[in-house]
C-alpha cells in the first residue's frame, strides 16, 4: 500500500525515493544506496521515473483463469489442450477443491486491475466443450481473473504469443537496477541476479551473495505430511480445514490451529474449507491491511467462488476492525473498496 510516485538523485545518482503511504496519505522520502526496480509489469514506469526518455522494454500480454466445480477435474491429475483454434495451450487443474482452467495469450493495456473479457471466457469455455464431454456454461463459471504477464519486447512486430518469456538484468547511468521480464517458475533465479548485481554495484561490502537457494519458504523448514492428521486429531479440525490449513501454512498451521480454538474456529462459508482464525491470523502476521488483502490475498476465496467473497465480507471487515481498531468510518469504505473489486470480477 506504499506507492513509489518519484525517485530522488543526488550528483546525478538515485539517492531514494518519494512514496504515498495510500492508507493515511502522507508522503514521505526514503533514503537508499540503492534501488532494485522489480515492478513486473510496471518496471518501464519506474525506468521513466529514473529516465523520461527511456525506451520501454516491456509488452504486457493478459492471460485470463476461470474456475468451475471441482467435479470438472480430476482430483489429482491435470489435462492439457495442446493446441486450440489459434494454436494456444489449455490446461485444466485440479486446484483449491476446484478446476482451473486457462489461459489466454492478448495484447494488453498495463493497467493496475485488468478485466477478463466475456470473449475470452467464452473462448475458453468452447475450448473445454470442444475437447471434453462437460456441457460446461457460462453459470458454470464460479470465478475469473486476469493477469497480465510482463513480456521482453525483443521485436516490436511480434505478437505477444511469440515475445520473449525470459528475463532481462539491466542496470541505468543513474544506478537503477531493473528486472524485466520473466515468469514465477523463474523468481529465485531473477532474485539472485537482481540482488548479486546490487551487491556489486552499491558497493554493499558488508553483505555477501544472494542466499535465496538455501532460504525455505515459510512454512516449509519443519513441513510434514503427518501433521495434516495432527492437525484434525489432536487440534480438532475438520478433515478438509485440515487439509486446507496444512497444504496453505506448513509447518505454521498450528498456529492457525491455536488461533481458532480462541474462538474463530467457525468457518467463513459452508462451502468452503477456510476458517475465522485465517483472518485473525493475516491481521497480526501476513500485514493484511485492507478487507481486499483477506479475501483475495491471503484467502483465495475471491479466487475461486465470487459469490461467496461477497457473503464472507461483512464478517471479515468485523474481525478485522477488533484486530485493527477501524471505526465506522473505515468500515464502511472497506466494505465499499471490496464491493466494487468484487464488482468488476466478474
Amino acid at each position: 500500500h506504499a506507492e513509489v510516485v518519484s525517485l530522488e538523485k543526488t550528483g546525478g545518482k538515485l539517492s531514494g525515493a518519494r512514496v504515498h503511504d495510500t492508507l493515511t496519505g502522507e508522503e514521505f522520502i526514503i533514503q537508499a544506496r540503492g534501488i532494485i526496480n522489480a515492478a513486473g509489469p510496471f518496471v518501464d514506469r519506474i525506468r521513466q521515473m529514473d529516465d523520461a526518455q527511456a525506451a520501454p522494454i516491456l509488452k504486457a500480454a493478459s492471460g485470463i483463469h476461470i474456475v468451475l466445480d471441482g467435479r470438472f477435474a480430476p482430483p489429482d491429475t491435470g489435462l492439457l489442450i495442446p493446441k486450440t483454434e489459434d494454436g494456444r495451450v489449455l490446461f485444466i487443474l485440479p486446484w483449491q477443491g476446484h478446476a482451473l482452467v486457462g489461459t489466454t495469450d492478448s495484447p494488453a493495456e498495463i493497467m493496475d486491475h485488468p478485466q477478463a473479457k466475456e470473449e475470452e471466457i467464452a473462448y475458453v469455455l468452447r475450448h473445454i466443450n470442444k475437447y471434453f464431454d462437460m456441457g460446461v456454461t457460462r453459470q458454470d463459471v464460479s470465478s475469473v481473473w486476469c493477469g497480465l504477464r510482463p513480456l521482453i519486447q525483443a521485436d516490436p512486430s511480434a505478437n505477444t504469443a511469440q515475445l520473449v518469456r525470459e528475463h532481462l538484468l539491466m542496470e541505468s547511468n543513474a544506478g537503477l537496477i531493473s528486472m524485466a521480464g520473466g515468469k514465477w517458475t523463474s523468481y529465485r533465479k531473477m532474485a539472485e541476479e537482481a540482488v548479486d548485481q546490487a551487491v556489486k554495484s552499491f558497493n554493499l561490502t558488508h553483505a555477501g551473495p544472494c542466499q535465496t537457494e538455501n532460504l525455505p519458504i515459510v512454512g516449509a523448514e519443519h513441513f510434514a505430511p503427518a501433521a495434516r492428521d495432527e492437525l484434525a486429531s489432536e487440534m480438532g479440525l475438520p478433515g478438509d480445514v485440515a487439509e486446507h490449513l496444512h497444504k496453505t501454512f506448513g509447518d505454521e498451521a498450528g498456529k492457525v490451529a491455536a488461533l481458532a480454538h480462541t474462538g474463530f474456529e467457525a468457518r467463513l462459508h459452508a462451502a468452503h474449507p477456510y476458517i475465522e482464525a485465517e483472518v485473525v491470523y493475516a491481521a497480526r502476521h501476513e500485514y493484511a491491511q485492507r478487507a481486499i488483502d483477506v479475501i483475495a490475498r491471503r484467502l483465495p476465496l475471491a479466487l475461486v467462488d465470487l459469490v461467496a467473497a461477497k457473503t464472507v465480507l461483512p464478517r471479515v471487515i468485523d474481525i478485522m476492525a477488533k484486530e485493527l481498531g477501524w471505526d465506522s468510518t473505515r468500515c464502511a469504505e472497506e466494505n465499499n473498496r471490496a464491493q466494487q473489486r468484487l464488482e468488476t470480477a466478474l
